[in-house]
């Protein structure tokens, strides 16, 4: 999704937009900023790239930011439901949580590190 948001910022007026009509109103934020919020997400996209290679390959240097990842998530997730976005914001923070606490386990970070 970072790469499609990058490809279609970058590159308005193509056939990819058609998509942002599930979120308009992101869309056009994310559009107001200017071109320069399209390199962002290329950014994250490459970066998003680097850790699945590293969490395929069981390295330790991929599983650090997969669980940094999950824990941005989670606390978007509580953001948005002390804002107002109660049930989506519960969903997300319980479903964020468990996969922390999964990830967390010694035996999983044991998988990591000597894969």
């Amino acid at each position: 999704m970072a790469a499609y948001a990058a490809v279609t910022l970058l590159r308005p007026g193509t056939m990819l937009d058609a998509l942002w009509v599930l979120n308009k109103a992101g869309h056009a934020q994310l559009a107001s900023l200017g071109k320069g919020v399209g390199l962002g997400f290329a950014a994250l996209s490459a970066s998003l790239c680097a850790a699945a290679v590293g969490w395929f390959r069981r390295r330790y240097w991929g599983w650090v930011p997969g669980t940094t990842i999950i824990a941005i998530n989670a606390t978007g997730d509580f953001i948005n439901g002390v804002r107002g976005e109660w049930l989506k914001g519960a969903i997300g923070v319980a479903i964020a949580g468990l996969l922390l606490f999964y990830m967390t386990r010694s035996g999983v970070r044991n998988f990591f590190r000597h894969g």
